[in-house]
């Protein structure tokens, strides 16, 4: 009963075969998926997606690689959508400094200005952060009263250990099957479970055996794997620990228990 906390499932890269990828990842024990939007344009589509079946809950947001896109009217909007339709989290959202000449004023305005409407509606916050991870640090430690989850963790441990503070968890996926991964690998063998969620940024991120092609939330079993075996203990044991970590940060309906 896994839930892969960050997935684009609206995303164009499904639209031919959307339905079959819910099953897959039903049939692998994927029951739930958070899907976090990127631009206002998309929202729609993300709603009607989550509607389409049960275990798919939206978050709305606004991506820092598609500033172009985004107007500060859009926040307002946001405003509005989070009162209407109650969604599990805002975002996505955050920083990304990774990519060519980025607007680093204008992605902070509307970072900070997402982490003021997840603190107001005390939603947790979706973070994006791409060689900016100290910069997010600063951006809510400033806004305050905030919890949420920092997505496809890049950082250090020292990093992570100041987000454990503040009430961040680290969304994990596929990176963390590549050998090479090195630094992340050592912190997700060794840091404490409460603050772990599994991922897959589908159709981005693809584990190790599937580099190149798209990446679907079936594949989360693989960065399970991949995890347990860090942290030498059995997939069950950490499946069940990491939905309920997603359970309580998402505030979605509780798993139930075998009986």
């Amino acid at each position: 009963m896994l839930v892969d906390t960050h997935c684009h499932l609206d995303a164009p890269e499904f639209d031919q075969d959307r339905a079959a990828v819910i099953e897959r990842a039903r049939a692998a024990g994927v029951n739930r998926q958070v899907i976090p939007a990127t631009i206002a344009a998309g929202w729609p589509g993300l709603r009607d997606v989550c509607a389409s079946g049960a275990g798919l809950h939206p978050a709305y947001g606004l991506h820092p690689m598609f500033l172009d896109a985004h107007r500060r009217k859009h926040i307002a909007e946001l405003k509005q959508w989070i009162e209407s339709e109650k969604p599990v989290a805002v975002g996505e959202c955050g920083l990304d400094f990774f990519i060519p000449d980025p607007d680093r004023d204008e992605q902070a305005w509307y970072f900070e200005a997402q982490l003021k409407l997840a603190r107001d509606f005390d939603l947790p916050v979706i973070v994006h952060a791409r060689r900016a991870v100290d910069q997010v640090i600063a951006a809510i430690r400033r806004i305050g009263n905030l919890r949420g989850v920092v997505h496809s963790f890049p950082g250090s441990l020292q990093q992570a250990e100041i987000l454990w503070e503040h009430g961040f968890m680290l969304g994990i996926g596929g990176p963390v099957t590549y050998e090479r991964a090195k630094r992340l690998r050592k912190i997700v063998a060794t840091m404490p479970l409460e603050w772990l969620l599994l991922e897959t940024d589908a159709p981005d991120q693809p584990d190790a055996a599937r580099r190149g092609r798209r990446n679907e939330p079936a594949r989360l079993t693989h960065v399970l794997e991949t995890i347990a075996l860090l942290r030498d203990m059995s997939p069950e044991d950490l499946a069940a620990a990491t939905t309920a970590n997603a359970e309580h940060l998402f505030s979605l309906p509780r798993t139930p228990q075998p009986s």
